[in-house]
This record gives structure tokens, C-alpha cells and sequence, in this order.
């Protein structure tokens, strides 16, 4: 969906955050043996607080991908997962069904538990996308499992007079509002495709977690080169207020922010609590066969 864009609502960025850390994501499988870059690990959940994990794919290699991932349990969070090329079938107890496609995204909320599946529906060509994992507030960890398939065409776009073109999944950018919302975690996710010497500013309130993902090309944050499949963490430095980006050559990028909640992470596998006794709890639930009920 092509956005129009109102130059009295460019964001406005004075002062532009800085590169507190360069991340090089691990190499590893999941699923039935999906080889993907886990970039956010478990030992960035406190710093990256809303999110506890992000996983990139990508491959021309069938056996890379071909066997998906079967029937798997989820409790206490989101998952977010954006397909760049190829096509992956979602099903889950809860009757839910969904076809994720070239540009898609589905929005899950597993909350008190779901159990499903994610299975490519292609036997040879390219996959490539992302997974990213949401934390939901304590209050709504227990809510009602639920999700959306977003089709590209209801993905608002625009194009910056810089010739940045940006769909906005989430969040807002440039006055132009995303796909989707959620109001306690706020958070902004954005594809950023930036030609040979484009820039693009995007305004973030200065308290909230941001990070940069370079998957095509590479950038540069405040004199810091952020190459390709790199990370960059941007810091929360006093007097900031959002984050400019230059691109020496035609590049690709994900730049993710969201609200901290400052409450415990007790993550267990594909569980994430508050406390351990509910990671207990959690663990009986789904032996007991309670979830998506």
C-alpha cells in the first residue's frame, strides 16, 4: 500500500543516536534443522528489552529450509515473522491457518500457549526472512493466543525525498502509521531500502531500545560501519532524539525500536515468563495438553 507522504511530518532528527555495539549473529539451526543467524540471542534480552530474539534466513539451498518446523509450543509472547522471498504454510491447534508469501508478515500472539507449525510450501528456489520475538507485559501474558496475516499490499510504503523507500510494519515513521500497533511495548519496525548515498532519519523516543539490522549492503551510524548481516545496538544517549543513517552503497535494512517493560525475563526454549515457578507452570500446562485450548 503506497503511502502519501506529507513533508510537514519528515521526522525530524537533531542529534542522531550512536553505535553502542556491533552484534555478529551465531550460526545455528532450529525447527527440523532450518539453518538461520540467530542475531538476537538470549544474552541481549535485558539490554534489547521488548524483544528476545531475532532470527534471519536465508538460502538457495532446499535443504536448508526444506523441512520447516513441525508442531511447536509458544507461551508468553509474540512472534513476528516477515518473509523477503518464498512461501511458508501456518497452521496451529487453535484452528488458525495462514500462507505466508513474498512480502508478507504473519503477527502472532501465543500468550497463554499455542501450539503450531510453520512448513515451507516450495521444494526448491529461495527462502529468505525474519523472525522476531515481541515480549508481552505481565498482564497479558495469560491473554488469548491470536494472530494476523498481513499481505504486502496492506503494508503502507513511502518513499523519503531522499530516496529511502521504507515499508512500516509496525509503529510509525515520517507520519506515515504501519501495519500494526500495540500500545504498551510501542514498537517500530520498519524495511528500509536506501540507494548509493541516501540517508534516512528516523525519529525515537529517547528512553526506547533500538537496534539496526544490515542485510543488504552496508551503512553507517554515526561514524560507525555497520556491515552486512551485522547489528548495530543503538545506545540511549542523554539529548538524542532518533537516528540517522547513511548508505555508502545500495543498501537493505530492519530498524526495530520498542518500549522497555523493566520486568523479569525468565525464558525457557519457546516459553518467556516473569518467574520460574510460572515457567513450571508453563511446562505442566503444555504436558497436560492445555494449550490452544
Amino acid at each position: 500500500m503506497t503511502a502519501t507522504l506529507n513533508p510537514n511530518r519528515a521526522d525530524v532528527v537533531t542529534v542522531s543516536r550512536g553505535v553502542e555495539r556491533v552484534v555478529t549473529g551465531q550460526a545455528t539451526s532450529d525447527g527440523a534443522g532450518v539453518k538461520l543467524t540467530r542475531v538476537l540471542t538470549q544474552s541481549l534480552q535485558r539490554r534489547l528489552d521488548p524483544f528476545l530474539l531475532l532470527d534471519a534466513f536465508g538460502t538457495d539451498d532446499p535443504q536448508d529450509y526444506i523441512a520447516g518446523f513441525p508442531n511447536h509450543p509458544h507461551r508468553g509472547f509474540e512472534t513476528i515473522t516477515y518473509m523477503i522471498a518464498g512461501r511458508m504454510r501456518h497452521r496451529d491447534n487453535a484452528g488458525h491457518e495462514g500462507l505466508l508469501t513474498n512480502g508478507s508478515v504473519q503477527w502472532m500472539t501465543a500468550g497463554r500457549g499455542i501450539v503450531h507449525s510453520e512448513l515451507p510450501e516450495q521444494e526448491d528456489g529461495r527462502m529468505e526472512g525474519f523472525q522476531l520475538w515481541l515480549n508481552l507485559p505481565a498482564r497479558d501474558k495469560m491473554r488469548a493466543p491470536w494472530y494476523r496475516d498481513i499481505a504486502p499490499a496492506e503494508i503502507p510504503e513511502f518513499t523519503t525525498a531522499e530516496g529511502a523507500q521504507v515499508k512500516v510494519i509496525a509503529g510509525a515513521s515520517h507520519g506515515v502509521a504501519g501495519a500494526m500497533q500495540r500500545e504498551v511495548t510501542e514498537p517500530v519496525y520498519l524495511d528500509v531500502t536506501l540507494p548509493a548515498g541516501g540517508r534516512f532519519r528516523q525519529a525515537l523516543a529517547p528512553t526506547h531500545t533500538a537496534f539496526v539490522y544490515v542485510y543488504r549492503g552496508g551503512v553507517r551510524i554515526v561514524g560507525t560501519e555497520v556491515a552486512v548481516q551485522r547489528m548495530a545496538i543503538l545506545g540511549n544517549e542523554p539529548g538524542t532524539d532518533g537516528v540517522e543513517i547513511f548508505a555508502p552503497v545500495e543498501s537493505r535494512i530492519l530498524v526495530i525500536a520498542g518500549k522497555p517493560l523493566h520486568e523479569p525475563i525468565a525464558p525457557y526454549g519457546p516459553f518467556v515468563m516473569n518467574t520460574q515457578e510460572e515457567i513450571f507452570q508453563t511446562v505442566r500446562d503444555y504436558q497436560a495438553g492445555k494449550f490452544g485450548a
